[in-house]
């Protein structure tokens, strides 16, 4: 006896070819839109933060001065700028060479704000039992630090002013969390870093060789994606005034300041007390001037081969935020 047939009519198949594509095609738009809240009416995406562990940024979100905001913690600038070009991030804090290497790797941002030089942050710290007297007692020896953060324009600065190149050195490119343990255990000669980290490592035995003064401003710069620049302005600006409210704050208040950030950092309160002593600056608008400090560390990065030429920092440069740092 013949088996019946299970295959539905031709006319069914139909049907549902029809409708498994309106499904899809229904899916694909709402995808399209990205779920936005703002699509029906409701909440808007929040703005993504991205701050380092210290920096001003650390203080609004210790005490809660921007609850509408996402937060995001990095190591380094040159990993805060990675979350900028991968698009998870709207505004971000960095010091000097981070938005060098950053534009030099094509990643789109603008610079929106700065502060007051802060060359005390940073410096250059050997074993003291060593000997070494001066940077340039360091020619032939190891020299660790973050590639791309702001003490690589340091390191470039004090080989300058020593009559040295990159090649009297060996460096070694190591991200904080490394370079601390290879310079306790003596894998390096030399480590340049910043705080809090600077500020952690100087223990009994060790010596600052050197720090920014005369040397680099070691300036923060606040970075933003050009959409947060060009369709929330009114929410970045909203932002803006919460950070230089807090750093005003911090810069009156600087015991106050220390106890809320300890914690946050989860690092001794005198060590924060001593690192933010010489490293907390008031927020500063960007300027042209500020745009050709940047373009001078970014003709001094081409010229050793550090990062690929052309390369015009001045056109990132964006003071329609400026009111709220002046």
């Amino acid at each position: 006896m013949p088996t019946p047939s299970t295959s539905r009519p031709p006319h069914r198949r139909l049907l549902t070819a029809a409708l498994t594509t309106v499904t899809l095609l229904a899916t694909v738009a709402v995808s399209a839109c990205g779920g936005s809240a703002d699509a029906d009416g409701g909440t808007p995406e929040k703005l993504r933060i991205g701050y380092q562990r210290f920096g001003g940024l650390s203080l609004v979100k210790a005490r809660g001065a921007a609850p509408d905001v996402e937060w995001s913690l990095f190591e380094s600038g040159p990993a805060l700028t990675e979350a900028l070009k991968a698009g998870s991030i709207d505004i971000g804090q960095v010091g000097e060479a981070p938005p060098v290497f950053a534009a030099a790797g094509k990643i789109p941002f603008s610079i929106i704000g700065t502060s007051a030089p802060i060359p005390q942050g940073e410096a250059v710290l050997v074993k003291a039992d060593r000997g070494y007297r001066s940077f340039a007692d360091l020619k032939g020896r190891t020299v660790a630090l973050n590639k791309g953060s702001n003490v690589h324009w340091l390191l470039v600065q004090l080989l300058k002013a020593n009559n040295m190149t990159l090649k009297d050195i060996q460096v070694k490119y190591l991200k904080p969390a490394e370079g601390r343990p290879a310079f306790d255990g003596g894998q390096v000669d030399a480590w340049v870093i910043w705080d809090p980290y600077f500020a952690l490592a100087e223990q009994p035995g060790v010596q600052v060789l050197a720090d920014a003064t005369g040397l680099a401003s070691n300036r923060e710069y606040v970075l933003a994606a050009p959409d947060a620049v060009s369709k929330r302005s009114d929410e970045v600006r909203a932002f803006l005034q919460h950070y230089r409210d807090v750093t005003d704050w911090g810069i009156a208040h600087p015991e106050e300041r220390a106890s809320i950030l300890a914690p946050e950092l989860k690092i001794p309160q005198d060590v924060t007390t001593r690192a933010l002593a010489r490293s907390a600056r008031p927020l500063a608008p960007v300027t042209p001037a500020i745009g050709d400090e940047l373009q001078a560390i970014t003709d001094s990065f081409i010229a050793l081969d550090l990062i690929p030429g052309p390369v015009d920092l001045r056109a990132r440069v964006d003071d329609r935020f400026s009111a709220v740092f002046q």
